[in-house]
């Protein structure tokens, strides 16, 4: 079991940057590959960004890809997804989400976070 506690969420206008955390505890971090996730309003949850358990290996979605860039500290236990050039559409509760394998699939992850909410304002 991993517990996952996202933070860094906030309010920024259209352009401005963000960096997300998620702080890992129990199970041992560098068993899983780490996943970022969201959800807008009435939305489904949708892929953000991947890394491999080793940090070497990163994967965006085509909405991000660019502007999004997530890395990870294993000697901190924790993910980070910085967030540069946001656009309104980017608003919507940011998860992190653990998986022992590599995928995309929501249905891999095997642990999540509570979310934090990022809202870009136009």
């Amino acid at each position: 079991q991993v517990h996952l506690v996202e933070s860094g969420g906030g309010l920024v206008q259209a352009g401005g940057s963000l960096r997300l955390s998620c702080a890992a505890s129990g199970r041992s971090f560098t068993d899983f590959h780490m996943g970022w996730f969201r959800q807008a309003p009435g939305k489904e949850r949708e892929f953000v960004a991947r890394i491999t358990a080793s940090g070497v290996v990163t994967v965006y979605a085509d909405s991000v890809q660019g502007r999004f860039t997530t890395t990870r500290d294993n000697t901190e236990n924790a993910v980070y997804l910085q967030m540069n050039s946001l656009k309104p559409e980017d608003t919507a509760t940011y998860f992190c989400a653990a998986a022992t394998r590599w995928s995309r699939a929501l249905n891999e992850y095997e642990h999540w976070g509570q979310g934090t909410q990022v809202t870009v304002s136009s």
